[in-house]
């Protein structure tokens, strides 16, 4: 088939007042508060087995909310593709099947333009002003306070929260005492193996580890106290850059105080700037776009294959099975605000 090439523009900007600067007690200010960007996502799959009867494609797609804009420029695809959402954290995805591939690989790229925006709820005093004592969970806040398969909430992980927050008073004042643990008992080390899948017993015992085993254990040690934790994973824009390749995916955490919201952390960039450490609770910059949130995630429509840890990167099926032989290439490109 011939690649199709959509142009569309399924998700609306802003207006302008709402992208005005926030208004912020953090004293901090290491980066632009609006970053905006053009963003590829390219990828391959390779070494399609001659005969292959049938191949599934899912692409995790960055959606328009508070604190980012996403435009969708290109989508180049060899099939049909369709816009889908799946229920439980409401992440978008394009999805694409190739039946009987009559070449042994197959090209995808996506373009968007984004405009992200600094995610700030105020520095630790300011929240702390404003906290309560954690109240009644809501049923809808009830599935993050459950565990995932990869972030328990009983066992080793509810012996550190009693240990670490157990006689804290307060959502805010128990996060910030999590956030401390890790941010000084963790490294940010990717040697060897064992790190990067998030999971929260593995990085305990490590005590080291990437993005997602910095907030594994972190989300699994709120939601051990009955606090709503979630997991968010995009790309990193590189800071005092405006363009070049993005080697890899950044995640960082949210957790939920009843009078604020939702209230961003994010670990181990504090750990890699560690002149950052006070900033990076509560407040996450513009060096990002958000991809998707939540680990154990179902596809739309459902991949035959168990429930994926995290959603950043393509997934693909053949005949059933998952399949791995996949190029990727991400960059991006600074560009003016649209108007």
């Amino acid at each position: 088939m011939r690649p199709k090439v959509l142009l569309s523009s399924l998700l609306l900007f802003l207006t302008a007042s709402e992208w005005a600067a926030p208004n912020s007690d953090n004293a901090q200010q290491f980066s632009p508060r609006v970053r905006s960007f053009r963003f590829t996502y390219s990828f391959t799959v390779k070494d399609i087995p001659a005969g292959a009867k049938r191949v599934r494609v899912w692409i995790p797609v960055p959606q328009t909310d508070k604190h980012q804009t996403v435009r969708v420029l290109t989508v180049k695809a060899p099939a049909k593709t369709q816009m889908t959402q799946e229920s439980e954290y409401g992440n978008r995805m394009m999805y694409a099947e190739i039946d009987n591939p009559a070449t042994p690989q197959t090209e995808f790229t996506l373009e968007y333009e984004v405009a992200r925006r600094e995610y700030t709820r105020g520095d630790y005093e300011r929240l702390e002003r404003g906290d309560q004592k954690p109240g009644i969970v809501s049923a809808s806040m009830n599935r993050l306070i459950a565990p995932d398969t990869l972030i328990p909430t009983d066992g080793k992980i509810k012996t550190l929260a009693i240990q670490v927050t157990g006689s804290k008073s307060g959502t805010v004042t128990k996060a910030k005492a999590a956030y401390d643990y890790f941010f000084a008992t963790m490294r940010y080390d990717k040697t060897g193996t064992g790190w990067g899948r998030g999971d929260a017993l593995w990085a305990c015992d490590s005590k080291r580890g990437n993005c997602t085993d910095f907030h594994s254990p972190f989300i699994g040690v709120l939601r051990a106290d009955g606090i709503p934790a979630r997991f968010d994973i995009g790309f990193p824009v590189p800071e005092n850059k405006d363009k070049g390749d993005i080697p890899s995916y950044h995640c960082w955490a949210e957790f939920y105080a009843q009078k604020t919201g939702w209230i961003p952390v994010d670990i181990s960039e504090a750990w890699k700037a560690q002149e950052k450490a006070d900033y990076f609770f509560g407040s996450v910059d513009a060096n990002r776009v958000q991809f998707s949130t939540g680990r154990d995630v179902t596809l739309s429509p459902k991949q035959d294959g168990p429930a994926l840890n995290y959603f950043v990167y393509p997934y693909v099926e053949i005949d059933g099975k998952p399949y791995e032989k996949l190029d990727k290439k991400f960059s991006f490109e600074e560009v003016k605000p649209s108007a």
